[in-house]
């Protein structure tokens, strides 16, 4: 199965668009659009909404994220990557790392795993 994406709401709206204009075909949301989580939605359930869709959590919620992710994995759950952004990157990194991610990889290899981009 193809990557798939799910921006945080924290992140900036320019990653979404400088990756659709990268990448076209790339499957992308960002929360607050039509199809992902409205804005303002808890950190627990975007995890429960990134399990269901099968889609990669890219965010910079460094303080509570992990605490809500222990919290998702002590009830069961599970999530299809988690991405953390440092403060440092470049939007151009930023895309690449993604972009990589999404081209060299697929959705099960990320399965319950957290890594720092990029």
């Amino acid at each position: 199965m193809k990557v798939r994406f799910l921006l945080d709401e924290n992140i900036p709206p320019k990653l979404k668009t400088a990756l659709m204009r990268r990448c076209p075909t790339m499957d992308v949301l960002r929360v607050g659009d039509a199809d992902a989580p409205p804005s303002g939605t808890l950190d627990p359930e975007v995890l429960v909404y990134v399990e269901q869709t099968r889609r990669i959590l890219v965010t910079n919620n460094r303080k509570s994220m992990p605490g809500h992710v222990a919290d998702h994995f002590a009830a069961g759950g599970h999530h299809w990557g988690i991405f953390n952004i440092r403060d440092s990157a470049s939007m151009v990194a930023l895309v690449e790392s993604l972009e990589l991610v999404w081209g060299a990889s697929t959705a099960d290899e990320w399965k319950d795993k957290s890594d720092w981009i990029p």
